[in-house]
């Protein structure tokens, strides 16, 4: 079997033409991630994920998704229930502590049966950002709340009702993307607040640093590196992700293709990698950019190979949750919209 490359790819439509299927055989992606553009019929989806396996020739090759809830759920009705937002479990939680952590164990619990139907086995949740007041709303609803307590909290609910049915969690946006005043899908947001006000923002990751997967934020912070974004930062990613924080699991990239990182594809791959990240994400299919992509990622060798294969040992199962019956009791505190 060919070694993997340090790279997650999109593709461009409901299912694989010649061109990706050859490209992805040559190429070797670790992994591959799914958009609203992806979804098809039920059948679709399965075909989908399944001749993405078969390219690699990996039947456990990762399949990322954005699956929060709320505004950012890329399996819509018929095909999953609409969700309620990060923000509306927080709300049930300053109310009902228990009920609010129940309901974020069970809303995750119930998308990993949504996803692991299809082969889907990764979600890019949790959110562990904190939005300060006047911030960007790229995050806005998304986030359980606006303090590290319970963000926290929440975050490790959701995690672990991933897990108990399948999934993996991917935590986001590492180390913290709860102060940027721009959305970086468009624009590079700065954050200047000092170190000690950035520690806040660290605390939900710190609390989760067990998880197997993160995903950075493109944003700069100026108290730790004034010029480039926690992405291409080694000095965020040495001494913060995996010093202060102390996260030693998988740390793929935000996508690259997000207005927020400067320069060629090729050159902010390189960067990506020369920075400490494990795996370079490149979402929106577009082959010629993808062949860039891959022009500077490497093989996963060494530490970032460790980590991509301990990620996969995380969740070897599911639990013997009947599906109807969490569905019920979810409903006992959201009515999802079907």
């Amino acid at each position: 079997m060919s070694e993997s490359r340090a790279v997650i790819l999109g593709c461009a439509g409901k299912s694989l033409t010649q061109d990706e299927v050859r490209f992805y055989r040559g190429e070797q992606p670790w992994g591959f991630i799914l958009f609203a553009r992806n979804i098809g019929e039920p059948a679709e989806i399965a075909d989908l994920v399944a001749s993405m396996r078969d390219c690699v020739g990996r039947q456990d090759a990762p399949i990322f998704i954005d699956q929060e809830g709320g505004r950012v759920q890329r399996l819509r009705p018929p095909i999953a229930p609409n969700y309620p937002s990060g923000s509306a479990l927080g709300a049930l939680y300053h109310s009902d502590r228990k009920g609010g952590l129940r309901a974020a164990w069970l809303m995750a619990r119930l998308q990993a049966f949504d996803l692991s139907r299809f082969g889907i086995n990764v979600d890019c949740l949790p959110v562990l950002d904190a939005p300060i007041e006047g911030a960007s709303d790229v995050i806005g609803t998304r986030a359980y709340g606006k303090d590290p307590e319970t963000v926290t909290a929440l975050g490790r609910a959701s995690a672990e009702g991933l897990m108990a049915g399948g999934v993996l969690p991917v935590m986001k946006h590492i180390p913290g993307h709860g102060r940027a005043f721009a959305d970086s899908h468009h624009e590079l947001p700065k954050v200047d607040a000092p170190i000690d006000e950035l520690r806040r923002d660290f605390a939900p990751f710190k609390g989760l640093r067990d998880l197997p997967m993160a995903m950075t934020a493109h944003v700069v912070y100026s108290a730790i590196d004034p010029t480039a974004p926690a992405t291409t930062s080694h000095k965020v990613v040495s001494e913060v992700v995996r010093g202060e924080i102390g996260f030693d699991g998988l740390l793929i990239s935000d996508d690259t293709s997000m207005k927020a990182l400067s320069g060629d594809f090729p050159d902010k791959a390189a960067a990506i990698l020369a920075a400490g990240c494990d795996i370079v994400l490149h979402c929106n299919g577009v082959m010629e950019e993808m062949r860039g992509i891959v022009s500077r990622t490497v093989p996963l060798v060494g530490k970032s190979l460790e980590r991509a294969n301990r990620a996969l040992t995380y969740v070897t199962g599911r639990d013997a949750a009947v599906e109807a019956d969490i569905r019920n009791e979810f409903a006992s505190y959201f009515e999802a919209v079907a």
